[in-house]
């Protein structure tokens, strides 16, 4: 393991590291970190105190990873933590903080891209394989699910929720929570349509598209969904719903 780590790179006596851990140029890793097997940190990527990290995770030059929240009423002497899963890729420049809260955890899951200079900011949640491109921000508490795609410069304001397998139209932003499996985009942000292209991808076709293409109808008529079959993306899109939202659900766009 010692011939995967550069001697400039610095780790500090209390991290752990997992084997075949590749450390590059100048990269550092602080006290109280673990790093999962097969991780791979570039030249000047630094993991700050209080994150544990999975396995076969790679951080590009200049990622920082375990920052401290940028709360004004945080106190460094708090103990949070960053929980990362594996096989996730963060690009250049990108940033992701720990939690606000003692004990508590910003988290990110499993086979995640998140592209140059984007952040995922305090006691967020991260699901998996969901994409960030260039420059999108998420502000503190705001859950994104699994498979979204979020389009370049997004911003999302805090507490807000983008459910799973939608996509988010670069430039886009968001103050109100996005449905899950539909695409947003405009200013003011709405809902367009199904999200077809990351859910034909996604293996949801048939008879589950149907349903889902039904649900789009009800919702943006505010109809409710009993009547409609119960798929598994139905039960998790009602189940999603039923979570009382802290900020509202943006809207549907009109077509006259």
């Amino acid at each position: 393991m010692t011939e995967k780590i550069h001697p400039t790179a610095y780790v500090a006596a209390t991290a752990v590291l997992g084997e075949n851990v590749t450390l590059g140029p100048y990269a550092v890793v602080e006290d109280h970190v673990e790093l999962g097997a097969g991780c791979q940190l570039g030249a000047h990527a630094v993991v700050q105190p209080y994150v544990k990290m999975g396995s076969a995770n790679i951080l590009h030059p200049h990622a920082v990873l375990g920052g401290l929240p940028q709360d004004t009423s945080f106190k460094a002497e708090t103990v949070s933590w960053l929980e990362i899963g594996d096989n996730n890729v963060f690009r250049e420049g990108f940033t992701a903080h720990r939690s606000a809260t003692e004990d508590a955890i910003t988290k990110i899951g499993s086979d995640c891209f998140f592209m140059n200079n984007s952040h995922v900011a305090h006691d967020c949640i991260v699901g998996n394989q969901t994409i960030f491109a260039n420059n999108v921000a998420i502000g503190g508490h705001v859950e994104v699910g699994n498979n979204v795609f979020m389009g370049g410069a997004v911003v999302v304001h805090q507490f807000c929720r983008v459910g799973s397998y939608a996509i988010v139209q670069g430039t886009t932003g968001l103050n109100k929570d996005v449905i899950p499996f539909m695409l947003i985009g405009g200013r003011p942000a709405k809902h367009y349509r199904l999200n077809s292209v990351g859910l034909r991808r996604a293996g949801i076709k048939g008879e589950e598209y149907k349903v889902l293409s039904s649900a789009f109808r009800l919702l943006k008529n505010k109809q409710a969904l009993d009547d409609l079959p119960k798929t598994e993306e139905l039960v998790y899109l009602q189940q999603w719903l039923a979570v009382k939202s802290k900020r509202g659900l943006h809207s549907f766009i009109e077509v006259s």
